[in-house]
């Protein structure tokens, strides 16, 4: 197995969280098997996460913690997103991550398209899995919502900047998890860092 450069991201924006906790173990498990992995977290990210301006053509300078991020993401072959849902999406400053950072000419181009029309995504060629917790059990998310959130994140968020394959883990419920739940989590998800994927 050939070692591969990963970017894990803690996306949940307290200090202390399940995610923090698969986060961390992930990149430790992906180390000790020989990948080159790198930490983020986004409780330690200071960052202004509004947009606000109508369009990509004023876009706010970036803070160097963006340009950070960008430039792992950049590095990586492979990126881990660790985070919770809340209220059917991902927490507020992690989508202000993505709004911030996620930028035309550095993750995509509306200068050149796809075949179909969309924008040239420009972080092609790497891969993705998302570990998201949640109290939404996985049958009651795929039936009564239709897998939103999966979708908006493998589809129109990483897949749209390039990420492809996006693999999904979905824990839950993770507020109260049953005894030996959250071990046999984290035994998930080291097996999946010492794959690298």
């Amino acid at each position: 197995m050939s070692s591969k450069r990963i970017l894990v991201l803690d996306g949940h924006p307290a200090e202390s969280s399940l995610s923090r906790l698969f986060a961390e173990a992930y990149a430790e498990a992906a180390k000790g098997a020989g990948h080159d992995a790198r930490l983020r977290r986004l409780a330690e990210m200071s960052f202004d996460p509004v947009h606000e301006v109508g369009g990509y053509a004023s876009n706010k300078p970036l803070e160097p913690v963006l340009e950070e991020t960008l430039a792992d993401l950049e590095w990586c072959g492979h990126l881990v997103l660790c985070a919770p849902m809340w209220w059917g999406t991902v927490p507020a400053k992690l989508k202000g991550l993505f709004d911030r950072a996620f930028v035309p000419g550095r993750t995509f181009d509306t200068r050149e398209t796809t075949w179909i029309g969309m924008p040239k995504p420009m972080l092609a060629g790497r891969t993705a899995r998302v570990i998201m917790t949640a109290d939404t059990p996985g049958f009651f998310l795929r039936l009564a919502y239709g897998n939103a959130v999966k979708r908006q994140l493998t589809g129109q968020v990483l897949g749209f900047v390039g990420f492809k394959p996006v693999r999904f883990d979905w824990f839950a419920p993770a507020s109260d998890p049953k005894p030996g739940k959250v071990e046999a989590w984290l035994a998930q998800v080291r097996a999946s860092a010492a794959r690298g994927d």
